[in-house]
């Protein structure tokens, strides 16, 4: 965009370069702003735009010969004075930083402050700078280099020789435009969510909450809130946005309005922390129904499921087989991923939503947009979703949204154009429910877990650790066995149980003083260390969602890594360890209850269990597992306290497959047990054994099973 520019002479100070006092007025307008804590997404636009005028302007004071070097070193002095104030504004908010890098994407909106500014100070712009440059056309999907078909979607086609017919519907009739012909509604149409609110949230109208629940299988029991989606779902309404705060319900309610609206097979597109618990809600909710996870190149994939999960990391090289598997219903999760319209990612989104626009039989299949942050930096970052939903096509409203707003009777130019325009987006199936707003519907405390896939070299190594460990076991009880004169398959359960028991607690006894070699310890240690990854990336969404996350780990090597991942993604942190004195730890505690800037309190388990009040969030992030069932509660309750005016929380990130899935299972029975005698709750009565010894019984029982 730095380009030459002639401009018109009128003799002044600013006559070398008129720019420079639009720059600094419009600055101190955002740090104005920034002061008062009011930076909203189009100062944030401006703050980009003055950043790139001003790197230009900089460049050309330099490059121009006809400036004197006394006049070059005033410009350059006032533009450094802009630059300090950008530099203070970015130190108030630590997320504009993104803004200034070079590759940052530019929206349209800010092309068009930064035209109408140049114009302002009376630049003459090249033809090129004066159009405004429209997003690209999603990319078609076309067969590249790395595309896979794996071998169970050849089996699937050989047993569905003859597709389904793309049934054309008849064409939508031409909108009469009359008031809006002349206008670019795009614009004036992101501009709603600004300033057309209006004191009304932006959800549309859900149905009431049926008196009965047919939806919920054996066990389990919808919220209210989650209800009303789905029965808009069910009532026909097809595309949504679903904005709702973490912890709401999303996937659930995704799943069963893709059960009420028949939208099988449905493709669900996920970030890859959560494709594993996409598949078990789907289990969960639907147990009719089949999911299959697509790992690499798919080996493992099922492709006659109902629901096929990919992660946004290896959707380019299926989306060949993914645009003609003839899908009716996709969903994006954590939509925010899109929105940059110029990302590989976004382009493979948008080609794969319109192939099944097109495919679909009446050209109507369900389309879900999840986020609870769907704006990050500007009302610009609707655009992809808003593309993805069919609800614009390419700068311009789709036919039916164009016709609602002709409907209105108004214009851009008449005040009322603003709110009754953002409703009309709004009621395309914008829903949008925070937890203090349906805070009666949930638990006052809650634990979810998030199953993730450790499919990388270190997954691998734990789960080839894990088979040692568990044979290493069997020859111990085998050996046991032989020397008491008895026979493996001779054994009644009684005696069987008993020598599990022996062997698992000798193998313990030798862990706890063991100075090297693999154990249950060292084991779970590393699970620790290869979930951190995945563990920081969630919190790190959900900081960006819903403010302030509690990220508790174990052990100190799986905080570091988190506050470094966290370090990376700007998200400024504080820190509650072992070792600091009581001033260091109050200070910390101090600053992540009050400092609006500190998103993350990254907590060790063991020294931040007690004696802390971090209730200034309602989310906690337990990155690995305790070993008993109180740590873990303490840990939690470190947030759900007194002076908690929201419901809790905790996401415990599990291994799955790994021996930390049967841990989280001992450790919620070492909790019941505690209800049981403490509290009155009738449930079962469990093992009395530590997390530690039921572990490796578990791992022993499986490799006597032939099931390790």
């Amino acid at each position: 965009m730095a380009q030459t520019r002639q401009r018109s002479r009128v003799r002044s100070r600013d006559d070398d370069a008129p720019v420079i006092p639009i720059l600094a007025r419009k600055v101190r307008e955002v740090e104005a702003k920034a002061q008062k804590g009011r930076l909203g997404p189009t100062n944030r636009t401006k703050f980009q735009v003055i950043a790139l005028l001003m790197r230009e302007e900089r460049a050309r004071v330099k490059a121009d010969g006809e400036i004197g070097e006394a006049a070059r070193a005033e410009l350059l002095k006032r533009l450094d004075g802009i630059a300090q104030i950008l530099a203070r504004t970015a130190a108030r908010d630590t997320s504009l930083i993104a803004l200034l890098e070079p590759d940052a994407s530019v929206g349209q909106v800010a092309q068009r402050f930064r035209r109408d500014w140049l114009l302002e100070s009376g630049a003459e712009l090249s033809p090129d700078e004066l159009i405004i440059t429209r997003d690209p056309e999603p990319t078609p999907i076309q067969p590249a280099a790395n595309q896979v078909v794996p071998a169970s979607v050849k089996s699937f086609h050989l047993a569905n020789p003859f597709l389904a017919p793309d049934l054309e519907s008849a064409p939508e009739p031409a909108v009469p435009v009359r008031r809006l012909a002349n206008w670019e509604l795009l614009g004036p149409l992101f501009k709603s969510f600004e300033q057309g609110a209006g004191g009304r949230a932006a959800s549309m109208e859900l149905p009431p909450t049926p008196k009965v629940d047919r939806l919920s299988p054996r066990g389990l029991e919808l919220m209210p809130h989650q209800v009303r989606f789905i029965e808009s779902a069910r009532e026909g309404h097809r595309t949504f946005l679903l904005a709702d705060e973490p912890g709401l319900g999303k996937t659930a309610q995704s799943v069963l309005a893709a059960s009420v609206a028949d939208a099988y097979p449905l493709l669900a597109i996920v970030p890859n922390v959560v494709k594993m618990n996409w598949a078990r809600e789907v289990e969960r909710w639907t147990p009719h129904r089949r999911a299959t996870v697509i790992h690499g190149d798919g080996a493992g994939l099922d492709a006659f499921a109902d629901v096929i999960i990919v992660n946004y990391d290896v959707l380019d090289r299926h989306m060949s087989w993914l645009g003609e598997y003839g899908f009716k219903g996709m969903v994006v999760d954590e939509a925010h991923f899109i929105k940059n319209l110029q990302s590989q990612r976004s382009k493979n989104v948008l080609a794969l939503a319109d192939r099944i626009r097109q495919r679909t039989p009446g050209h109507d299949p369900l389309l879900l947009a999840l986020t609870g942050t769907p704006l990050i930096n500007d009302v610009d970052d609707f655009r992809a979703i808003w593309r993805f939903l069919g609800w614009i096509e390419g700068d311009k409203p789709s036919a039916q949204l164009l016709g609602k707003l002709e409907e209105n009777g108004l214009t851009p130019a008449e005040h009322g154009f603003y709110p009754e325009a953002r409703q009309t987006v709004v009621d395309l199936g914008i829903v949008r429910r925070r937890k203090v707003d349906v805070a009666a519907d949930l638990p006052a405390k809650r634990i979810a877990d998030l199953p993730v896939e450790l499919d990388d070299e270190l997954g691998r190594s734990i789960r080839a650790a894990e088979r040692e460990l568990g044979h290493r076991l069997l020859a111990r009880f085998t050996s046991l066995v032989e020397a008491r004169g008895l026979r493996r398959g001779d054994l009644d359960d009684d005696v069987r149980d008993q020598l599990i028991r022996a062997v698992a607690h000798s193998e313990l006894e030798e862990s706890k003083s063991a100075k090297s070699g693999e154990n249950v310890f060292t084991m779970v240690r590393r699970i620790g260390q290869a979930k951190a990854g995945l563990a920081s990336d969630y919190a790190a969404q959900l900081a960006r969602s819903v403010g302030k996350v509690v990220f508790f780990a174990k052990h100190i090597d799986v905080m570091d890594q988190a506050e470094a991942a966290f370090a990376a993604r700007e998200l400024k942190t504080v820190s509650l360890r072992g070792d600091q004195s009581a001033i260091a730890r109050q200070a910390a505690i101090d600053a992540f209850n009050k400092d609006p800037e500190v998103s993350i309190a990254v907590c060790s388990l063991t020294a931040a269990g007690v004696g802390v009040n971090l209730q200034a969030a309602s989310n906690v992030v337990l990155a690995e597992l305790s070993w008993t069932s109180a740590e873990q509660t303490q840990a939690i309750d470190r947030v759900h306290r007194i002076g908690q005016d929201e419901p809790v929380t905790a996401w415990r990130i599990i291994a799955a497959h790994t021996i930390d899935a049967r841990i989280a299972e001992l450790i919620d029975a070492k909790q019941g047990l505690a209800a049981r005698a403490l509290d009155g709750v009738d449930v079962e009565p469990g093992s009395a054994d530590s997390v530690q010894l039921d572990a490796l019984q578990h791992l022993l029982r499986a490799a006597l099973d032939g099931t390790l």
